[in-house]
């Protein structure tokens, strides 16, 4: 009998040495056996993991082990998404090269993941900064290029005067460069892009067969695709206002219904007529100069304050030639939605409307909300957008807003403007191409070479890889390949001339939109194995962050399209979608600590003293008073971290998992306390001492099954079948904090009956204990496969399938029934489900309750409903 603590640390380390020998993890493609291939969206190597990866990486985890166990072939592979700016930034502030301080990154990294005890194939690590993978991916852009999806054109990008580089949008923030501070300025600059555009119809209808994907990420990817359908009409210009060589403009609009109430024209700060207009006007070319500094972040621009500037043009209205309307240069269009040109309608549109009011233009309502008299009905500060008829609209009013938008558009498509129709129905997409290129050293370079004969030429495939040097230099801002004073120089493969190769790298999110796929064969000479794609693929379970929502997972589903139609891929299905079922989990949280000083501390800085009210946080090192603060999510800025490893030391891998997994639902945030871990850490113990009783009651499990079970062993059978299907349920549909529940439950009917002595107790006590084990085994593997042990097994347990649920002990025979007189609730029954209403209306008679309600009268009546309620009237 083992009268010590379970000692987790310790004997987790023994247990993964175990499956590590064995290498029970490994995975390989059989086509008899079902197969499931479950993955987390995998790490960047930072330098160590957090509390967020704990939680992430072990539901991943405890659905890969069960489906294991559940008799699939299971592949769980796990990878670094090592290229990006940290490694460059560290390379500068550190002296030290981005290769050196990634891979030692992914040394530490890996440890610590691998004393988690996670059921990873290990042999199919792959690191995104290693040739090994980016050669694959160089492979694939150059397939790309070939077939028209990747191609170079002059952008407009946010630039940082200081930093030397491109910033994304998320990047620019007030105006300035994150980093450096500076004010960003617009620039063109030569970019490639990958044509995701080509794909938006289809990557929109899509999101219809992707069932198991959140709602919220569907709708997100929906928004951001951006599908609408309107109208491209041509104004014509006042050819004594527009600029020499100008007639037109060409607006793109989604409410051709709206024209009637239209007061102005804006155009972005780049637009070509914005361009000729300022070259003899300073005043609007400072303007301009102004607008192309706010950045070219959608949100930013949202938020902006509307300004703008009269450009002195007039438009000639489409459906009046008698009616000019002023265009402007406005802050908030952008060259790369629509045309760059838009028409007002302040009445619609709420940023028209602060635009009009500003600027002091006509303000017209042409939708008349339902209810409201036309007559008095007005617009103040407020648009209106949504559904009516049309007023102040001429021949369009009383439609309905489609009639209106049909009866519009049949009109400008049959008009003439310079001998082509004034408008014309199209569909728009929000969605822009994805430029890829980025001015930084420690990315995939992009596999061309630019000769002055020859033009953009791909490298030749047998010398791929296209290797970054190692002895760039990170000791000014800029890009290292750039300056480099070779690497750059080379031969062009065509003509054999001096040629320059392509200094720019590719976006780091290149890197992880196809991983997925080289997971599925990481050792192939080619970019894929398609056997084995077509047999792993798609990715049945993908478990990540909701910031992913949008741009890491649209650009896997563009791979997964751009690969088949490059002929790399090929889905068993007709449905080209990489990841089947997805689940975004919630945030890793901590309360917050503040020094008097005002400085973050870091929870293991502070001494916790007191409850409710009275509970105070004391700074360890000065003992003084500390402020306890909002919780939020862990951060290193605000120091509210718990290190996983001073977790796994103490308390071992499987109370984090436990604690991660039991707190509150997955998708939810999860708030970290140590009383909650603390609490997880005495539910391992009672476990371990619930094996100690078992086999101190009963020693040895008995051989043969009982033919027969008293009352106490049967009611365990019941609640440990009820328990494992449950709880496999539960873990089926990623309810771990419900399998959880059911397993405590579970824990407290086995403590209960363990102290009962009647026959075929001993056999059922050691079935529970198994039945225990395999339930846990899921989530806390280690203690799972030390109790399997501890019961006799020679097997591991991680090895053997989910026991089978007898379907007869999930039926209760037994029902619980109100019992009623006069109406009122007296008492409750318990009897056999099969019971005759005779004996339920017997047994109702007998109880107490009834009896003092009849006060010795006989019942007139008696009403049974069998299975739910007795009511006896008096």
């Amino acid at each position: 009998m083992a009268t010590e603590r379970y000692n987790a640390p310790d004997r987790e380390r023994y247990w993964q040495h175990i499956w590590d020998k064995n290498q029970i993890f490994r995975a390989s493609e059989d086509h008899k056996q079902a197969k499931c291939y479950v993955l987390e969206m995998f790490p960047y190597p930072s330098g160590r993991i957090h509390m967020g990866h704990v939680r992430n990486y072990a539901m991943g985890d405890v659905f890969a082990r069960f489906k294991r166990a559940k008799g699939f072939n299971v592949l769980h592979p796990m990878g670094w998404d090592a290229f990006g700016m940290p490694a460059e930034n560290a390379a500068m502030e550190r002296k030290v090269h981005p290769g050196t301080w990634t891979y030692a990154n992914i040394d530490t990294m890996r440890g610590q993941l691998k004393s988690m005890g996670l059921s990873l194939d290990w042999s199919r690590e792959i690191a995104t900064c290693s040739p090994n993978y980016y050669r694959h991916q160089q492979k694939l852009f150059l397939d790309l290029l070939k077939k028209g999806l990747a191609y170079r054109k002059s952008s407009k990008v946010n630039w940082d005067p200081v930093d030397h580089t491109v910033l994304a949008n998320e990047q620019v923030i007030d105006g300035r460069g994150w980093r450096s501070g500076a004010l960003v300025e617009q620039r063109e600059l030569t970019q490639w892009f990958f044509k995701i555009t080509d794909y938006a119809e289809e990557l929109l209808s899509d999101l219809d067969t992707l069932n198991n994907w959140p709602e919220k990420v569907r709708l997100m990817q929906a928004n951001w695709i951006g599908r609408s359908e309107g109208m491209l009409i041509r104004w014509a210009l006042d050819k004594d206002t527009a600029p020499k060589g100008f007639s037109e403009l060409e607006v793109y609009t989604t409410r051709p219904d709206t024209l009637f109430g239209a007061s102005f024209l804006a155009v972005a700060a780049d637009h070509p007529i914005a361009r000729a207009a300022a070259e003899n006007n300073p005043a609007l070319a400072a303007f301009c100069d102004e607008c192309r500094r706010l950045g070219t972040s959608v949100a930013e621009i949202e938020a902006a304050e509307k300004r703008g500037f009269d450009t002195g043009i007039r438009a000639v209205h489409p459906l009046d030639k008698s009616w000019q309307l002023p265009v402007y240069v406005a802050n908030f269009i952008l060259m790369d939605y629509g045309t760059g040109a838009i028409f007002g309608c302040p009445s619609g549109d709420q940023r028209d409307m602060d635009f009009a009011r500003r600027y002091e233009l006509p303000v017209v309502p042409v939708i008349l909300p339902p209810g409201e008299n036309k007559d008095t009905f007005e617009i103040k500060n407020k648009a209106y957008s949504e559904d009516g008829t049309m007023i102040n609209s001429r021949f369009l009013d009383g439609l309905t807003i489609k009639a209106a938008f049909d009866k519009a558009a049949d009109i400008l498509e049959q008009q003439k403007l310079a001998n082509r129709p004034q408008g014309a129905r199209k569909v728009n997409f929000r969605l822009r191409d994805w430029g890829i290129s980025r001015q930084r050293y420690w990315g995939c370079p992009i596999p061309v070479i630019h000769c002055e004969k020859c033009g953009v030429v791909g490298v030749p495939e047998q010398d791929l890889p296209v290797t970054l040097p190692e002895d760039a230099t990170f000791d000014k801002p800029g890009n290292p390949l750039e300056r480099h004073p070779t690497w750059k120089h080379v031969k062009c493969p065509t003509c054999g001339g001096d040629a320059t190769r392509e200094t720019d790298t590719m976006d780091t999110f290149v890197d992880s939109s196809w991983y997925f796929v080289r997971f599925t064969a990481p050792e192939a000479k080619t970019p894929v194995d398609k056997d084995a794609a077509h047999y792993w693929l798609p990715v049945d379970q993908y478990i990540g962050g909701i910031e992913h929502a949008i741009l890491h997972l649209l650009y896997s589903r563009f791979f997964a399209r751009a690969m088949c139609d490059t002929g790399h891929l090929k889905f068993a299905s007709n449905i080209r979608e990489p990841f089947s079922a997805l689940f975004t989990q919630g945030m890793v949280t901590h309360e917050t600590y503040k020094s008097q000083d005002g400085f973050w501390l870091l929870p293991n800085d502070v001494r916790l003293e007191g409850e409710g009210a009275s509970r105070q946080a004391i700074e360890i090192a000065t003992g003084r008073l500390a402020a306890i603060g909002a919780i939020e999510k862990m951060s290193k800025s605000k120091k509210n971290l718990v290190d996983p490893d001073d977790i796994i030391a103490h308390y071992g891998a499987d109370c984090a998992r436990w604690f991660m997994l039991s707190d509150s639902p997955p998708e939810r945030d999860v708030i970290w306390t140590e009383a909650g871990v603390a609490g997880a850490s005495r539910f391992i113990q009672r476990v371990w001492r619930l094996m100690d009783d078992i086999l101190e009651a009963y020693p040895q499990k008995p051989d043969k099954r009982p033919d027969t079970f008293g009352p106490d062993a049967l009611e365990l059978r019941k609640a440990g079948h009820r328990a494992l299907d449950n709880v496999g349920k539960a873990i089926e549909a990623l309810r771990f904090n419900v399998a959880v529940a059911n397993i405590h439950e579970f824990s407290n009917v086995l403590q209960t009956v363990l102290t009962k002595s009647e026959p075929g107790l001993a056999w059922t006590a050691h079935e529970a204990g198994a039945l225990l084990a395999s339930m846990i085994g899921p989530m806390m593997p280690h203690l799972a496969e030390e109790c399997w042990a501890r019961l006799g097994y020679n097997t591991l347990l991680a090895n053997q399938p989910w026991p089978a649920v007898e379907p007869d002990l999930l039926v209760d025979d037994q029902v619980t029934i109100a019992v009623q007189v006069n109406g009122k609730r007296r008492d409750e029954l318990v009897v056999s489900r099969t019971a005759k209403s005779e004996e339920v209306e017997a047994a109702a008679l007998k109880l107490d309750s009834v009896v003092r309600a009849l006060d010795g009268r006989a019942p007139k009546k008696v009403i049974v409903v069998p299975q739910r309620i007795v009511n006896v009237v008096g």
